[in-house]
């Protein structure tokens, strides 16, 4: 019986460790990882303003995106960036390479799922929170009250995209409301979340626009 308590306690630390170095294997390749360049020109096709900086921003966040949804364990997460979903578009247009690129990086193959195909009417919004963690949690920012935003919540806002999600850290802010923008501090503060961005499911107020879309399983 002791063997055998023995066998099973020894597999359980075995999986354990195994799922920790996969999971820090796949940050390092995703730390690493290079866009191909046809990706971003076909990115400047329709953003030709970029600069080569804020090209360079624009992948970092779509690096940071694929770290959260690695972190996610394969729950949704919504994409709070409109210039960072352009870009990550493009790049499941290069279909074989995106493909050898998730089975790398996540194990399995991201969706893409526009708003207008979510499975449940909160989905989004549980998306968006559990983005917010995660991306906090990432930059070692506090989600309930955070002094800065996280960049893929920062990027559009920081880039003048036309059209863009933008996110003010005081919903209280005359001026922030005036603008339209998102209260990220709603976000990380009434949705009842544990640190790892899981979420209780209620309202909380947070939002990422009709367009925010995202990914998972």
């Amino acid at each position: 019986m002791k063997f055998f308590l023995a066998l099973a306690l020894t597999a359980l630390l075995a999986y354990v460790f195994y799922r920790r170095w996969l999971k820090s294997s796949r940050r390092r390749f995703l730390d690493q990882f290079e866009l191909p360049a046809g990706v971003m020109e076909r990115m400047l096709r329709k953003r030709p303003e970029l600069s080569r900086e804020q090209q360079a921003l624009v992948q970092q966040g779509l690096q940071q995106y694929f770290r959260i949804c690695v972190a996610a364990g394969g729950r949704f997460v919504s994409m709070p960036s409109q210039v960072v979903d352009e870009l990550w578009h493009e790049f499941i247009l290069f279909t074989r390479l995106y493909q050898r690129f998730c089975e790398r990086a996540l194990g399995r193959y991201l969706h893409h799922t526009p708003a207008e195909a979510m499975p449940a009417p909160d989905t989004a919004t549980q998306g968006i929170r559990r983005a917010w963690h995660l991306a906090c949690r990432e930059e070692g920012i506090n989600p309930k009250a955070p002094e800065r935003l996280p960049l893929l919540f920062a990027l559009d806002a920081q880039l003048g995209i036309a059209g863009g999600f933008v996110y003010a850290l005081n919903c209280h802010d005359a001026a922030a409301s005036s603008s339209g923008a998102f209260c990220a501090s709603d976000i990380g503060g009434g949705c009842g979340g544990s640190s790892d961005g899981s979420s209780d499911g209620g309202d909380g107020g947070s939002s990422c626009g009709s367009g925010c879309g995202g990914g998972g399983d």
